[in-house]
């Protein structure tokens, strides 16, 4: 299992159970074991609550072990960051490449954002709500949450719509925005489900981006 995909089973509920000192792991899985039992302890704790001894007993290993892997709390909440932001960032591609209808794939995208911060709270406010963002390796993760995003739906407006990239990118800045607070939002406030809030959401990006700059030589 990935590391990504096992912080993932831990998203979706299926914590697993400790796996007790003495269980020797390859070096990948222990690392995606120890970011599991992060992901819960910081869920539970918060950052600054967080104790490197709480997590290492979560994940059933001694803290030698855990600080082999990871010199110290924040270096673990970095990796972990990274973690979801990657996760997300994989999600937007996934959805402009399922696709070459581009009303599907502006619902897609913003179905993606969606998916994120509905699957995992934990997650979601890490990427978007950090508490940590003083830190610069934090910000730079943070930041590339949604600069890799843009990036992604730049390109495909570029592609398909003729734009030159200062326009396409100010157009993708304001698609991701839209998603995101959009999402975090109907999270907080809204009795709607979610796909009725992606329609919502997505027909309201897609009016004016697909109106106001269609396909390139189309008429």
């Amino acid at each position: 299992m990935t590391e990504t995909g096992q912080v993932q089973q831990v998203a979706d509920g299926a914590n697993p159970a400790p796996l007790g000192r003495g269980v020797r792991l390859p070096r990948t899985e222990r690392r995606a074991q120890l970011l599991a039992a992060a992901q819960e302890v910081f869920a539970a704790n918060g950052y600054h609550a967080a104790a490197m001894d709480d997590i290492a007993e979560r994940a059933g290993v001694s803290k030698p072990v855990l600080y082999q892997h990871f010199p110290g709390k924040l270096d673990l909440y970095i990796a972990l960051l990274e973690s979801h932001v990657d996760s997300l960032v994989t999600a937007v591609q996934q959805a402009l490449a399922s696709t070459t209808d581009n009303k599907q794939r502006v619902k897609n995208a913003v179905g993606a954002f969606f998916e994120f911060v509905n699957g995992d709270a934990g997650a979601f406010r890490m990427v978007f709500e950090s508490d940590l963002r003083g830190e610069p390796a934090v910000q730079e993760a943070v930041d590339r949450a949604t600069t890799a995003s843009v990036d992604a739906i730049t390109e495909t407006i570029t592609a398909d719509a003729g734009l030159d990239e200062e326009k396409a990118r100010l157009l993708a800045v304001g698609l991701v925005g839209m998603s995101q607070v959009g999402a975090r939002f109907w999270l907080a406030n809204s009795r709607m489900s979610q796909d009725e809030a992606v329609s919502l959401i997505s027909t309201l990006a897609w009016r004016g981006i697909g109106a106001g700059f269609p396909l390139s030589g189309r008429d």
